[in-house]
């Protein structure tokens, strides 16, 4: 299952649905529809949707739960029917984030190799923390992806350095896999294709292959 937490809807418009059709995770927030009713299935997998009305305000409206923890409960009837559950989350720390962090064993925290993306982790760092102290002990940051990775550059050696230093500080890693530049990842969207399928010699595409065998080597799958 992947949930959409993104007001733009990217995840959505990548595995193909109508953004226009069908019931949005909103509506199953709201309590509108039972959550079942909103998953939309996709080729790949069970999809629930967002589109702009999903947005910080819209999730203030909703009353009678704790509002950090409405994702939660709102999943609680389908959690046991999925092996994964992966959520994509807005770029912003916003109540939609700590609804996500509250529901979430592990926490992949993708960067751009450059210095305001540094303040911006430092940032996340505070809120991360006051999830686990809070509302999920279980919450783990499982590691730190650079994307946007040039490694001839002093620019990003020296981001390197720094986010290993703050992942030291979060009890977690950098992964070895990094993101390198490449067009085939912004093409295959448009191409209504996985980046996997579109163009799987893409030096890029080769780094998130390692990124997810990374990933499944850290948490044992």
């Amino acid at each position: 299952l992947c949930i959409d937490l993104d007001p733009q809807g990217n995840l959505g418009f990548c595995l193909g649905l109508d953004a226009e059709a069908g019931y949005t995770v909103l509506d199953a927030l709201k309590g509108q529809i039972p959550v079942r009713e909103a998953i939309r299935q996709t080729q790949l997998c069970g999809l629930l949707s967002s589109d702009i009305t999903l947005s910080s305000t819209g999730l203030e409206l909703v009353r009678g739960q704790r509002r950090e923890s409405i994702l939660r409960d709102t999943l609680q009837p389908v959690l046991g029917e999925y092996d994964y559950v992966v959520i994509d989350t807005p770029p912003a720390l916003n109540l939609l984030t700590v609804n996500a962090y509250a529901v979430s064993d592990y926490l992949v925290i993708p960067m751009a190799s450059d210095i305001l993306s540094l303040v911006g982790l430092s940032q996340l760092k505070e809120t991360v923390e006051s999830v686990q102290s809070q509302l999920n002990p279980r919450l783990k940051v499982l590691g730190i992806l650079l994307t946007r990775f040039n490694g001839r550059t002093c620019l990003a050696r020296d981001v390197l350095e720094m986010a290993q230093q703050l992942a030291d500080q979060m009890n977690t890693r950098v992964f070895d896999a990094k993101i390198r530049n490449g067009v085939a990842i912004a093409e295959a969207p448009a191409h209504g294709e996985s980046i996997f399928t579109y163009n799987p010699r893409s030096s890029a595409v080769r780094d998130y292959k390692d990124f997810v065998q990374e990933t499944a080597g850290i948490i044992g799958l």
